[in-house]
């Protein structure tokens, strides 16, 4: 049965999709079955992954409103093992239209059930706000992933997604754990980088995974181009480091 792992931070820009679509591609380069589910209105993880939002019929929006199978709505990416729900613009009127929804909260855990039992792992690209479809992520995981930028007021308002995290776990999924403390944008050139590694270190211990992405042009660069690092450049700092993150998650099963 695969681990449902949703990749969340409230504040935008730390890293989330990156994360969410580098590390899916070198876990299916590892022989997994993977499947990225796009949560965010913005699609980034669906063009980072080489899909063309333009042309979707039905996306995740059709899941989380219309109650779609799952099945429906996946899509093939060029990458072998590794599939992806797509997210269109259409998915940010999702949560007014579940505004009076039964059971609003649960409706991705149910839409995933089979999928659960297909793939090895399931990585959900969290929008960056604590709403109905962070909530709903956070319902159907079994743990989360939390990025923080090596930059001035990383740690601010972790201690608000901390707070959400209990909440969920008391109302809608007592099992949810933090899986790992991911740090990213990473520059060992400045103090500043090095004092927020120790802090995090200091707050989330173990917790915090021993890769550390750094701060690289080419992982920017990547996304444009609809390629994970792992094809768009193989030997850059970026594809080393999550290649070396994919290592770390499957040796810690």
């Amino acid at each position: 049965m695969g681990v449902i792992t949703a990749f969340v931070n409230q504040k935008g820009g730390v890293g989330k999709t990156t994360t969410t679509v580098n590390l899916a591609a070198y876990l299916a380069s590892l022989d997994k079955k993977v499947l990225v589910l796009d949560m965010d209105p913005q699609g980034n993880a669906t063009v980072g992954c080489g899909v063309d939002r333009q042309n979707l019929e039905t996306c995740i929006y059709n899941v989380m409103v219309d109650q779609v199978p799952i099945i429906d709505v996946i899509q093939k990416t060029a990458i072998n093992n590794l599939d992806i729900i797509p997210a269109t613009a259409r998915l940010a009127g999702a949560e007014v239209e579940l505004v009076s929804a039964p059971e609003r909260e649960f409706r991705l855990k149910k839409a995933l059930f089979d999928a659960k039992q297909v793939y090895d792992y399931l990585m959900i690209d969290c929008p960056p706000s604590l709403n109905l479809l962070t909530v709903n992520a956070l319902t159907a995981a079994d743990e989360v992933v939390i990025p923080i930028q090596c930059e001035y007021y990383a740690l601010e308002g972790i201690s608000q997604l901390i707070k959400t995290l209990d909440l969920v776990r008391e109302r809608l999924n007592p099992m949810l754990k933090i899986g790992g403390v991911l740090l990213t944008m990473h520059d060992q050139r400045t103090v500043l980088a090095n004092q927020v590694v120790e802090e995090a270190r200091k707050h989330f211990g173990s917790k915090v995974f021993q890769t550390i992405i750094p701060r690289n042009v080419r992982l920017a660069e990547a996304p444009s181009f609809g390629q994970p690092i792992i094809f768009y450049d193989p030997g850059s700092k970026g594809a080393l480091a999550y290649e070396q993150l994919s290592r770390e998650v499957v040796g810690n099963e």
